[in-house]
C-alpha cells in the first residue's frame, strides 16, 4: 500500500492530503535512470582507467611487465659488454692476425651487416613495447651473424697458422739476381719512361742489370706455371706459382732451367739474364702478383739482403728514370 502524504494547512488550521500529478512521477523516474545511467558510465570508465580500481590480475600482469622491462634492459647492458669485446675482437681480427699472414681483412660493411628480410620482425610489431623487443632482438642477431663470421674467419686463420712454415717458404722474399751480380738497379715499381715509345707509363716491376748468362734464382718455394716466350714483349720468360695467392714472373732470359710443371725451391737458378722480347739490354725483368693483382716486388726482399742494402735498393728503385723494357 503507497504511503500518503500530508502538509499541514495553516489557514484551515487542519492536515490536508498531497495530491502527486502522474507527470511529475515519470519526470522523477527519468531523472532518477539518467543519473543511474551516468553513475554506471563513470564507474566503468574509472575501473578501465584508475590504477585504484586495478583487479588483482591486472596488477599481476603489471608486476609481471615490469619485471620483463627490467630484463630487457639487463640483456641490453649484457650485450653492450659483448659488442665491445666483439669489436676488439674483430679489430685484432683484421689488423693482428690477417695482416700477418697477408690476408685481406673483412670490411664492416659485411661484419656489421643486418638482415635484409622486411617480414623477419613482423610478429613483433604492434604491441605497447615493441620497440624494445625489436631493437633487442635485432641486436641478438646482428651480434650472433657477427660472430659467425668471426668464427669462419678464425677457422681460417688456424688454418693458415698450421701451414704457416708453407707460407713463409713460398713467399717471394729474395732478389732474383745476386747483389753481388748486379751491375745497378736500374728501374722500379711505379711509372717510368718507356725506352722505345718515351711515353711515361706504369712499371709493373723491377729491372735487374747484369751480365748475359748470369743465373737468376727462385724467389719462393713453388711450381713453374710456364717457361716459354709466348707472352708479348717478355722474350724467354718463367711463371712460379708459389701458392697462398704468390705468382712471381722473370722475363728476358737468355735460357731457362726449368720447365712448365717443375716443383722449384727458393734460391733455385731457374733461368740466365737475357735480352730477350721487347728489351733494350741485358736484364732481368721481376714483377710479383698477389691474388691476381700486381705488387711492388721491394715489399718482400727480407730473405737475403741487410737493412742498409734494402734502404740502397729503394733509394735506387723509386728513381723515376727509363725502364729497359
Amino acid at each position: 500500500m503507497a504511503k500518503v502524504k500530508y502538509y499541514y494547512d495553516s489557514e484551515n488550521l487542519a492536515y490536508t492530503k498531497i495530491k502527486t500529478r502522474k507527470r511529475i512521477k515519470f519526470g522523477y523516474a527519468l531523472l532518477f535512470l539518467l543519473a543511474s545511467a551516468l553513475f554506471g558510465f563513470l564507474v566503468f570508465v574509472l575501473l578501465l582507467n584508475t590504477p585504484y580500481f586495478e583487479t588483482p590480475k591486472d596488477r599481476l600482469q603489471a608486476r609481471e611487465i615490469e619485471n620483463l622491462k627490467l630484463q630487457y634492459s639487463i640483456l641490453n647492458k649484457k650485450l653492450d659488454e659483448i659488442d665491445d669485446v666483439t669489436e676488439a675482437l674483430e679489430n685484432r681480427d683484421n689488423n693482428i692476425y690477417r695482416v700477418y699472414f697477408n690476408k685481406t681483412e673483412i670490411p664492416d660493411s659485411i661484419r656489421k651487416a643486418g638482415f635484409k628480410d622486411s617480414k623477419r620482425y613482423r610478429d613483433l610489431e604492434g604491441y605497447n613495447n615493441s620497440q624494445l623487443v625489436l631493437n633487442t632482438t635485432k641486436r641478438i642477431d646482428r651480434l650472433s651473424k657477427e660472430l659467425a663470421i668471426q668464427s669462419k674467419s678464425l677457422d681460417e686463420i688456424l688454418k693458415l697458422a698450421s701451414t704457416k712454415g708453407n707460407l713463409l717458404l713460398a713467399i717471394p722474399a729474395i732478389q732474383p739476381v745476386r747483389n753481388e751480380n748486379l751491375k745497378r738497379m736500374a728501374s722500379g715499381f711505379g711509372y717510368r719512361t718507356d725506352p722505345f715509345t718515351k711515353v711515361r707509363k706504369m712499371h709493373n716491376g723491377m729491372d735487374f742489370t747484369a751480365n748475359t748468362g748470369t743465373p737468376v734464382y727462385a724467389t719462393g718455394d713453388g711450381v713453374v706455371e710456364r717457361a716459354d716466350n709466348s707472352a708479348s714483349g717478355f722474350g724467354n720468360h718463367v711463371v712460379i706459382r708459389h701458392g697462398f695467392g704468390y705468382e712471381s714472373l722473370y722475363a728476358h732470359l737468355s735460357k731457362y732451367n726449368c720447365r712448365a710443371g717443375q716443383h722449384v725451391k727458393r734460391g733455385d737458378v731457374i733461368g740466365y739474364v737475357g735480352s730477350t722480347g721487347r728489351s733494350e739490354g741485358p736484364h732481368c725483368h721481376y714483377e710479383v702478383h698477389k691474388d691476381g693483382k700486381v705488387v711492388n716486388p721491394l715489399n718482400f726482399y727480407y730473405g737475403n739482403i741487410s737493412a742498409a742494402e734494402y734502404v740502397a735498393i729503394s733509394q735506387m728503385a723509386n728513381q723515376e728514370n727509363q725502364s729497359l723494357d
